[in-house]
């Protein structure tokens, strides 16, 4: 990584989590150039499926930081 690369990603860790996490969605779009449309299809079908399920109380959302830990507990224990 270049000095300019270190430099402009330290900036980037110092920003609040909001603002670097809608840079990240910018970075990475930049780098997606051809669009799948039936991806984009599907995941927008399953965003539906789940805020539906959710609304009808059919499922419960978890907090991040627990399933993080449960993640790494699984991945420790392999």
């Amino acid at each position: 990584m270049s000095l300019t690369t270190e430099h402009v990603l330290n900036d980037v860790l110092a920003l609040p989590d909001d603002q670097r996490a809608e840079l990240a969605v910018r970075l990475l779009q930049s780098l997606d150039r051809e669009v799948d449309t039936d991806a984009e299809e599907s995941w927008a079908a399953e965003i539906e499926r789940r805020c539906a399920a959710l609304d009808a109380g059919e499922t419960t959302l978890s907090d991040w930081r627990d399933v993080r830990r449960r993640i790494e507990k699984e991945l420790l224990a392999k």
